[in-house]
């Protein structure tokens, strides 16, 4: 595929692991990248990591309406545009609990950033996203979510990323019709802080699909869950 010119992408947690390798390729396919993270000074520091044309760094926490809300009147100032969004930050696979002994106000932490998070980036940006003609938002989620595995286990984990799936469906039927595309990607399992050194995908590896489901065209699938560029069930 040619280079993309001209286009913004904005990725959520991307100042390490997956969602670093995705700012990475964004880059490559000639996208304008956001590199986002709660923490300035870890930001900063990946920002520096990358070249200096076409990446930008702005701190981000997908918890709070107010840093959203200053990052869309950012985006809006500086490029005027959202042509790609990663929701990429998610925390907390809580191997340690289950279903019967979770600690529900963990579990709400969860929630709050594997699924309000999103949410709430997507009311956030998709007002700017329906001012053009290319349009992607990709959910990162995980096989974890998916119905026909739930078993009771990474309880909180698995039912933000199941609620993640559902939203993934809903706004993308809110929005058809407008040329976004919205989908939720499971980037498999991956060498990373939460995915642990024995993983048998490298981070570039788990970030192949997300970039290719924000590369679709506008002929693509929408409301759809893939993993290694293929679809699967939710």
């Amino acid at each position: 595929m040619k280079p993309i010119k001209n286009k913004v992408a904005l990725v959520t947690g991307s100042n390490r692991g997956i969602g670093f390798a995705v700012v990475k390729s964004l880059l490559e396919e000639g996208f304008s990248v956001i590199l986002t993270s709660r923490n300035s000074r870890q930001g900063k520091k990946a920002l520096s990591a990358l070249p200096k044309e076409n990446a930008y760094y702005h701190p981000l926490d997908v918890t709070s309406d107010q840093s959203a809300t200053t990052l869309y009147e950012h985006v809006s100032q500086k490029f005027g545009r959202l042509d790609v969004l990663i929701n990429n930050a998610g925390i907390n696979y809580d191997t340690w609990q289950n279903a019967m002994t979770a600690d529900l106000s963990e579990v709400e932490q969860t929630l709050d950033t594997n699924l309000i998070g999103p949410w709430r980036m997507m009311k956030t940006f998709l007002p700017l996203m329906q001012r053009n003609n290319f349009d992607r938002i990709v959910n990162v989620s995980s096989s974890a979510g998916a119905l026909a595995a739930l078993t009771g286990a990474t309880p909180g984990y698995s039912v933000s990323k199941a609620a993640l799936n559902a939203l993934t469906i809903s706004m993308a039927k809110q929005v058809r019709g407008s040329n976004i595309l919205v989908n939720a990607v499971c980037p498999g399992w991956v060498r990373t802080e939460m995915g642990g050194a024995g993983a048998p995908k490298s981070a570039k590896e788990g970030a192949e699909t997300i970039v290719w489901a924000a590369l679709l065209p506008n002929d693509g699938k929408t409301a759809s869950f893939f993993r290694d560029k293929k679809q699967i069930p939710w």
